[in-house]
């Protein structure tokens, strides 16, 4: 039916791919012209598009004369040129949509159109991709096309950045492999401030973290998130959306208590129902836990409950659950999630006494990488390895929240149709399916079902060898490490020769994937999403050098010119040879061990086999056994079959009616699992509006914004708070004077003496607040005076950026704990999300308050210690200067000189500020030329050292209580600003108008007082402390 509807009134994605084809006429009918064009013809188009930029020109006006430039550069430099349906992808990705490409259709060329394109704007274009080697390999493979066009490459890695320079050849490098040899290392802002920047989606994540943790302007290493394309986009935007990226610290302690519950919990015994059976049919759970497998989560029953409470010593009288166990409770399930949820060879690997992750679509190590919340903890206690100490979260965000900051995106991949409803609501993406080049002859089997896992295995065997015996190559796809081994083994012991692709193969993998489609070779391989490399029908013949080499006992190091050159065309030659018969006996097989539970990531294996036209096949063998057929899949109508037709165990059930329903479980697995992230959306997106927040009010501050205003502001705002708490205007309640002068003692130091709880008590409330915010606003005055106003100006920044920072940190736990908390909610019959927003927006209104009092009691005190550091710097100079006056003299001239050498003071660092107010760093003012600083100095000495003027005879130290640690401990901290605070009721200052009437006599003061004082004429707030 839905096929008849689609001949009646058209395919929307033909009808899109329709609407962009005379584009592709406009930049086709450019080929000639282009052509003729000279070297540096066709290098002058890209000042030429920038021009016309500049002159009001839109990207999309001169669209088709770009990536004729691009075409005509690509097949210059690197002998490639853009097929038809490729400008039809680069189109696609300009417009910021996904362009699904089946596998060797060349997406690494087809973004080359939309990032020269969009970098003519010279905000920087990003391509991301999922590890470090495709994104090395494909920047220096394209290099040549943007550097033809005069524009830069950048390349980004985990400690290590680079810029394509073809004048620059590494040493380092494999020389063979010219993709990887010109990479001149620079800067990792360098880098970014690229045209284009090539890099993995963690190192644009983490360096966007990092990027908001910097305490200096010039630490930033990203521009703004301008355009970027995802390759391998299904994967990154939907398989790894929830995983966060998390820069973390140490805590202050860790805890014995993970190997402890290690010991406990293997007692437990799994409930044969599920919590979803529990909730809808009633039935009442057996054993100590149940496992809901799609969230990974664990519950335990009442059983188990009273089976840890009693392991754990816990009084009959209390509960597990009570508050007071709150830590223990957390122990006990990341010890349950670790023993019954997370398996080893399946989602982790155990190396070199470290536990290290394995990513569940595909197979790949993550070394590095750890769970949070104390899972990964849990799971080394599990493993009797080195349980390290916990981390804090210092700084994090999902992939699907920083992606989203771009402004615009494009994605490309083989496979993303099937998310497509996902990818439109969550990332506002549509998905456009890309013809391929030539017509698809890849023969996809149906499905081979079996009754036991063991009778699959079986047919797989079978099924390999006999494919090797005629010589035919096989890809076999497993879903996970374990499954592979299993299958790896079956094969040895049966004398299969075969090679293995999983995370503990990570090593050999590009090696290994380029020589899959040899004659006869049999590669077993978790499921190949994210793999990056084409299998090329007879092999890769630059991956034969080493070994044609090797027959000749000749080491490829020592190797010369002609010897390589000619081990190469050798290799091309056996390559050609068994690429045709590899043809003639109908191409790459593929084998799947068993479906995964999303469409896409079976259609990947299947893509590895026909690409460009080539023929290919596939099938997937099943059992009953299989996990998505035991969850979802239609188990007991097709068992039903078996036994009707009485079916043995070796003899499969092969239908395409059984096919369709697969695939419906299939769907409805990937419904749900859309679901989650959905939710899991909404829950992030409440932190990340308040990160941003925090983000954006901070870089105001790095890039130099006067915080003066501000922070006198935060100060008012304070202060008339404090007038609040301790000024009741209530009838009936007394002041508090005493409290409210040790309050604002608290935020200025030099507040006069003569301003005393007795002198306050004879003036009005308005009165008091105008005196004690003008009397503050000139201490602040004088602190500017003393250290000079562009000093005060960096102290206000890294005050301000050290308290957020502080209490951001302190945030983020906490809003790890509501998480984990507010499921409870749902037990209470309310929303959990509706729940988490209001805490959460309440923390957040806390955050702002804790911030604020942060900067307001101790910017002043914190002034004091800058002085004195300054003072150090003086002395220094000082003594630096009478070195240099006596340098030179006889022995006896520096005996009559009598010069008294004093101890060293502190070094001033090369990226403080120059003490002599010039606003820049010392290293780039007066570093070298200490004694012309010293005379600068000694010019200004009497009033910026000696005696600072301030309202006082001598400036009144801060309380130690106000102090920080030390001025380096304080300056040098990272931080976050504030939004602009709500304007306070009472203006600060000067501007505050004086009171209406006279401030009151100790005649008319009202008995009851305790300090002789003033009683306010409204309600009670709180006693007079005596």
């Amino acid at each position: 039916m839905f096929n008849f509807l689609k001949k009646i009134v058209g395919d929307s994605n033909d009808r899109v791919v329709k609407q962009l084809t005379p584009i592709v006429d406009e930049i086709e009918a450019l080929e000639g012209e282009y052509k003729a064009l000279s070297d540096e013809q066709l290098s002058a188009k890209t000042a030429d598009f920038k021009a016309r930029l500049a002159d009001g020109e839109t990207l999309d006006d001169f669209l088709h004369e770009a990536f004729a430039t691009v075409r005509e550069a690509a097949r210059r430099e690197i002998g490639q040129f853009h097929y038809r349906v490729q400008l039809i992808g680069g189109i696609v990705l300009h417009q910021g949509k996904i362009a699904e490409m089946k596998t060797g259709e060349g997406k690494t060329l087809v973004a080359t159109l939309p990032l020269y394109l969009n970098a003519l704007e010279g905000k920087g274009c990003h391509l991301v991709t999922v590890n470090d080697y495709l994104a090395k390999v494909g920047a220096g493979w394209m290099g040549p096309i943007y550097h033809r066009l005069g524009l830069s490459v950048g390349f980004i890695a985990h400690d290590y950045s680079a810029l394509f320079d073809p004048a620059y050849v590494d040493p380092d490098a494999n020389q063979e492999d010219q993709r990887l040899v010109h990479w001149r290392p620079c800067a990792r802002r360098e880098a970014y401030a690229a045209d284009i920047t090539y890099g993995t989606n963690n190192e644009f994540g983490f360096d966007y973290l990092r990027d908001n943790m910097v305490v200096e302007l010039n630490q930033l290493v990203q521009r703004p998130l301008h355009y970027a394309i995802v390759d391998e986009v299904d994967n990154i935007l939907i398989d790894e959306a929830r995983t966060p990226l998390i820069i973390s610290g140490p805590s202050q302690e860790s805890s014995a208590e993970y190997k402890n519950f290690a010991r406990l919990v293997p007692m437990l015994k799994a409930s044969s129902v599920t919590p979803d059976q529990v909730k809808k049919d009633g039935i009442e759970p057996d054993g100590d836990f149940m496992i809901e497998l799609r969230s990974k989560g664990i519950q335990l029953t009442d059983e188990g409950i009273a089976k840890m409470e009693r392991a754990l010593g816990i009084p009959e009288n209390e509960s597990l659950y009570d508050p007071k166990y709150y830590q223990l409770t957390h122990f006990l399930d990341n010890a349950m999630k670790a023993q019954f949820i997370y398996h080893r060879d399946h989602d982790y690997v155990v190396e070199n006494g470290e536990v290290v992750i394995v990513d569940e679509f595909t197979g790949r190590k993550m070394p590095g990488r750890r769970w949070s919340d104390g899972l990964h903890q849990a799971v080394e206690a599990k493993e009797n390895v080195a349980v390290k100490q916990e981390n804090v979260t210092l700084a994090t965000i999902t992939f699907q929240n920083y992606f989203r900051m771009y402004k615009k995106l494009g994605g490309m991949t083989g496979t993303a149709y099937t998310e497509r409803e996902e990818l439109g609501k969550i990332y506002n993406i549509d998905v456009v399916v890309i013809p391929t080049n030539r017509a698809m002859v890849r023969q996809d089997l149906d499905d081979q079902i079996y009754r036991t896992e063991q009778a699959k295995f079986n047919a797989v065997l079978h099924e390999i060898k006999d494919m090797q015996t005629i010589g035919r190559p096989v890809l076999v796809g497993t879903t996970s490490v374990e499954t592979s081994e299993r299958l790896s083994n079956l094969l040895q012991r049966n004398g299969v020769k075969h090679a293995v692709l999983n995370a503990k193969q990570h090593e050999r993998e590009a090696h290994i994937v380029a020589q899959a489609g040899r004659m006869g070779s049999v590669t077993i391989a978790t499921n190949m999403a994210g793999r990056g490399t084409d299998i090329l029908l007879g092999g890769n013949p630059d991956g034969l050098i080493e070994e044609i080499l090797d027959r000749k006992n000749i080491k490829i190091e020592e190797a010369t010119p002609e010897q390589i050159k000619e081990a190469l065309t050798e290799a091309r030659q056996v390559t050609e040879n068994e690429r045709k018969e590899v043809l003639e006996l109908g191409g790459l097989h593929i084998v799947g061990t068993e479906r995964h539970e999303a469409r896409r990531i079976d259609n990947q294996l299947r893509g590895r086999a026909g690409r460009q036209g080539d023929p290919g096949s596939s099938r997937f063998y099943l059992s009953l056994e299989d996990e998505l057929m035991r969850r979802f899949g239609p188990m007991d109508r097709v068992k039903g079959i078996m036994e009707r037709l009485g079916v043995e165990d070796d003899v499969p059930i092969e239908a395409r009616l059984i096919n369709r329903s697969i695939e419906g479980a299939q769907t409805r697995v990937e419904g749900q699992n859309f679901d989650y992230r959905k939710h899991t959306v909404e829950f992030d997106d409440v932190m990340n509006k308040q990160r941003t927040i925090i983000y954006a009010d901070r870089r105001a501050i790095l890039e130099g914004q006067d915080m003066r205003e501000r922070i006198l502001q935060m100060i008012g705002e304070e202060v008339s708070a404090l007038i609040d708490q301790h000024l009741p205007e209530a009838e009936g309640e007394e002041w508090d004077t005493e409290a409210l002068l040790r309050a604002v003692r608290t935020i200025d130091p030099l507040l006069p003496a003569d301003i005393t709880p007795e002198s306050l008590l004879e003036m009005p409330r308005a009165e008091v607040e105008a005196l004690l915010l003008e009397q503050i606003e000139d201490d602040y005055v004088a602190r500017e005076e003393a250290i000079a106003p562009e000093n005060m100006r960096y102290v206000e920044r890294r005050m301000m950026l050290g308290a957020i920072d502080r209490q951001w940190i302190d945030y983020l736990t906490g809003m790890e704990d509501l998480r984990q908390e507010i499921g409870m909610q749902a037990i209470a019959q309310r929303d959990p999300l509706l729940e988490y927003q209001r805490n959460a927006y309440s923390m957040f209104d806390e955050l702002k308050h804790n911030i604020q009092r942060d900067i307001v009691y101790q910017i002043l005190p914190v002034s004091f210690q800058y002085e004195a550091y300054m003072r150090q710097v003086v002395a220094e100079q000082q003594q630096r200067l009478a070195q240099a006056q006596h340098a030179g003299e006889t022995e006896e001239q520096a005996k009559s000189a009598k010069t008294v050498r004093k101890p060293a003071a502190a070094k001033i660092g090369r990226n403080d500020p120059c003490p002599c107010g010039s606003g820049k760093k010392f290293k780039q003012c007066h570093e070298g030329r200490e004694g012309e600083l010293f005379a600068l100095l000694q010019a200004n000495a009497s009033s910026a050292v000696s005696t600072p003027p301030t309202p006082a005879a001598a400036p009144a130290q801060p309380a130690q209580s106000a102090q920080p640690p030390s001025v380096s401990a304080q300056l040098a901290t990272g931080g976050s600003g504030l939004a602009r605070p709500a304007q306070p009721n009472v203006p600060r200052g000067r501007a505050v108008p004086p009171a209406a009437t006279p401030p009151a006599s100790a005649n008319n003061a009202k008995s009851g007082n305790g300090k002789g004082g003033k009683v306010a004429p409204q309600a009670q707030r709180g006693k007079v402390k005596k």
